[in-house]
């Protein structure tokens, strides 16, 4: 963003600077094998009795190429540790993969993609980058979100029919503004089945489609910020959506942007929730 958010651990959104700069002059008003014991006393829960809870594929980009057009992403580092440990405090192997090039991401999560997954129940992972509606940055240039998640498809993935494939993405969607608004208040079967391949897939966006998405330059992003903490305070509690339906209060309520840059000043953020999921996921067995 502006050299003048950094000093001052200001706010800063992960878009394109050029796209950014036509924001601000043209304002559009107001950012398989399973070894695994049958749970057959939660039908509507994802089986967690594994030998392993599964992996945490981090994906953190904070350097970008000169010819994207992209700029640093102050705060990042702080969002790949504070995600580390929370997946580690939840059980999962936890891998992450600094300033990755397009080819990079693709190949990693293609190569993990491809591994065997039958004693583990689950897979996590997070993208931290600049974006677009439907793209993630690479250092070198775009990718579609869609591309990478495709490789864990049931058709694709099949160590992980059945299982909960959690994507936590952190990046832009777009260059529109919220400005706010006041408001007075705020496995009980075990015959062969046929699943649809995009079954089981959630993807936790940290904003609405078309909104910018806000880094805190010092402290990190505000839904990964949030993210960490409701995890830390409820993971072993509530069931997923709950924990995300919590990320999203304090998202929208406990931020609101902090910048020098004219029309960026005192805006808010909502983060989005499109579930495939079939069951519930509870972290704790």
């Amino acid at each position: 963003m502006d050299s003048r958010d950094l000093k001052s651990g200001g706010d800063a959104v992960d878009a394109n600077p050029v796209i950014l700069k036509e924001t601000i002059e043209q304002p559009q008003g107001e950012d398989m094998q399973v070894d695994a014991k049958p749970d057959h006393a939660h039908p509507y829960r994802y089986n967690m009795n594994y030998p392993s809870i599964g992996q945490c594929i981090i994906i953190n980009n904070k350097n970008f190429d000169k010819k994207t057009g992209m700029n640093i992403r102050n705060g990042t580092d702080v969002d790949a540790g504070n995600l580390l440990k929370s997946f580690k405090m939840q059980g999962y192997k936890v891998k992450v993969f600094n300033d990755q090039t397009c080819k990079q991401i693709e190949q990693c999560l293609q190569s993990i993609a491809r591994e065997d997954h039958s004693k583990e129940a689950s897979f996590v992972c997070a993208l931290l980058s600049h974006g677009d509606e439907g793209v993630l940055y690479g250092t070198d240039g775009c990718i579609d979100i869609k591309r990478l998640t495709s490789f864990f498809k049931g058709d694709r993935c099949k160590t992980l029919v059945g299982k909960p494939k959690l994507f936590f993405i952190q990046a832009c969607r777009g260059t529109e503004l919220d400005g706010g608004i006041e408001a007075d208040s705020i496995e009980s079967d075990s015959s062969p089945q046929k699943i649809p391949v995009e079954a089981d897939f959630l993807y936790a966006y940290s904003t609405a489609p078309g909104y910018y998405s806000w880094r805190n330059t010092v402290s990190g992003s505000w839904f990964i910020q949030s993210l960490c903490d409701m995890l830390s305070k409820y993971g072993r509690e509530l069931e997923l959506m709950q924990i995300l339906t919590r990320v999203n209060h304090k998202v929208a309520v406990e931020f609101e942007s902090t910048s020098t840059i004219a029309g960026f000043n005192y805006k808010k953020q909502i983060p989005c929730i499109v579930s495939m999921l079939t069951k519930e996921v509870h972290f704790s067995h």
